[in-house]
């Protein structure tokens, strides 16, 4: 028989996980194959931890992992593909914005020869106008700037097939944009759409700082289209400051060189430095992603990992 994992990366959903694993349980009862469900706890500071352990003791699919810290959903998300080994992985958060029901139809994309299918959203229930306008403009970005073909509307709930699932154990990056890492292993992949519902319970972790640097993020590691653009800009400024250059020089043979232009002038230093911080705050953001990959640190640290009705075993990522 085939066995399905599902990876559940969580930071302080204790709240929800309880209703989270009912609904999920359900559907699993009802699929003709072997599971298990990986519970990540990505250093939650609530009883999120304390949840999950009660699970596994009720439910003999359920294993758990336990980050050192808080590393973020991205390397949470990774550690969980780490340690899991089947021939699909599902890849659902835990606030119930995502529908587990919608995994029957994911495992017959791939049962159809899919080796990933993804769920796009076409509504998204409780997040406020300025949120879903913002989450639009970053997908369609990210479309114009990267190479690699980022799914509109998409997130991290999919099914990924064993070949796909050992293509992204291979990516070994520092700094991670999962659903480009997901896009960019290719391979037959088909989109499922679907409403998102609200959060179940609590808030979301991502203020809208951490959107923006989760944003840029995703666009400097699928993308050097900013260099180019800052590139371009510096160009276009430099033609422009000549061809001033140029009209300033021919009053002054024309009309002489009265002391004047004081406001100009500083408009157009001003406007210069200006370009020349963004291109180098441009180059910044490469560099230091240079820097963080050149170190070669663990992924992530793990503090406890309990199989299913295994003994406990700890240890460090690779």
């Amino acid at each position: 028989m085939s066995a399905l994992a599902v990876v559940v990366p969580a930071f302080n959903e204790g709240e929800s996980l309880r209703e989270f694993h009912a609904r999920l349980a359900a559907v699993l009862d009802k699929l003709d194959l072997s599971s298990e469900v990986l519970y990540v706890d990505d250093g939650s500071r609530d009883d999120t931890w304390t949840v999950m352990c009660a699970l596994r003791e009720s439910d003999p699919r359920v294993a758990t992992l336990k980050l050192s810290r808080n590393f973020g959903k991205e390397l949470a998300l990774t550690a969980g593909l780490d340690h899991v080994d089947a021939d699909a992985v599902i890849v659902i958060d835990a606030d119930l914005q995502d529908p587990p029901e919608l995994i029957p139809e994911f495992v017959r994309g791939w049962r159809e020869g899919y080796d990933v299918v993804y769920g796009t959203r076409s509504t998204r229930a409780g997040e406020s106008r300025l949120k879903k306008l913002t989450a639009g403009a970053f997908y369609r970005v990210m479309e114009r700037l990267s190479a690699t073909p980022v799914p509109r509307d998409t997130g991290d709930f999919r099914l990924l097939s064993r070949r796909a699932l050992d293509a992204m154990k291979r990516l070994r990056e520092r700094q991670r944009f999962m659903k480009g890492l997901f896009a960019w292993v290719g391979y037959r992949q088909k989109a499922v759409v679907y409403d998102r519902d609200a959060r179940f319970a609590g808030s979301s972790k991502f203020n809208y700082w951490r959107l923006w640097n989760f944003a840029l993020e995703g666009i400097t590691s699928f993308s050097t289209a900013p260099l180019k653009i800052a590139t371009y800009v510096g160009v276009f400024t430099a033609m422009l400051a000549f061809v001033f250059g140029l009209v300033v020089f021919a009053r002054a043979l024309i009309y002489g060189d009265p002391v004047r232009g004081y406001p100009s002038l500083l408009l157009v230093v001003l406007f210069l430095g200006g370009v020349q911080l963004m291109a180098l705050g441009l180059i910044g953001e490469y560099l230091g992603r240079l820097y963080l990959e050149a170190k070669q640190r663990p992924l992530y640290l793990i503090e406890e990992h309990h199989g299913p009705q295994a003994n406990d075993r700890g240890g460090s990522g690779p």
